[in-house]
């Protein structure tokens, strides 16, 4: 959980010091960012969704995420994979095939990826009311 001095108010705004922080340093915050930053990009959730049923190869992956190229599916899975989210068992076949599990780990997620999505069902309506007023006043 965030705590209070895990914020920088210098500078005239707040910004978590997770957006100053170096790779290898430990603070609570740049913990947090550099997990966030794997299941908050645009591609992450969506393969994870569709790994919930079972084992899937690329090809299924492919086709069930709408507006995916291969190359960014093949960046996803290998990033997913090295956090430790997907499992890829390789087949001695000719050719060769390539199935994409969710791991232990990727599944815990789950958990916290159905009360996101609670959440935002609930709440969409005023979020896109926020947005609409917001751009009427910013002149967008």
């Amino acid at each position: 959980m965030l705590r209070h001095d895990d914020f920088d108010r210098t500078g005239g705004g707040t910004m978590l010091l997770a957006d100053r922080c170096a790779p290898d340093l430990r603070h609570a915050a740049c913990e947090v960012r550099d997990v966030l930053n794997r299941i908050g990009d645009k591609w992450s959730v969506l393969v994870i969704t569709e790994l919930i049923g079972g084992a899937r190869r690329f090809l299924q992956l492919h086709r069930s995420v709408p507006g995916i190229s291969q190359r960014m599916l093949t960046v996803t899975l290998r990033r997913l994979e090295r956090d430790g989210l997907v499992a890829r068992r390789i087949y001695p076949t000719v050719p060769v095939q390539v199935e994409y599990t969710l791991t232990p780990v990727g599944r815990s997620l789950l958990t916290v990826l159905d009360v996101v999505a609670e959440w935002s069902v609930r709440h969409r309506a005023e979020v896109m009311s926020a947005r609409a007023r917001w751009d009427i006043t910013a002149g967008a």
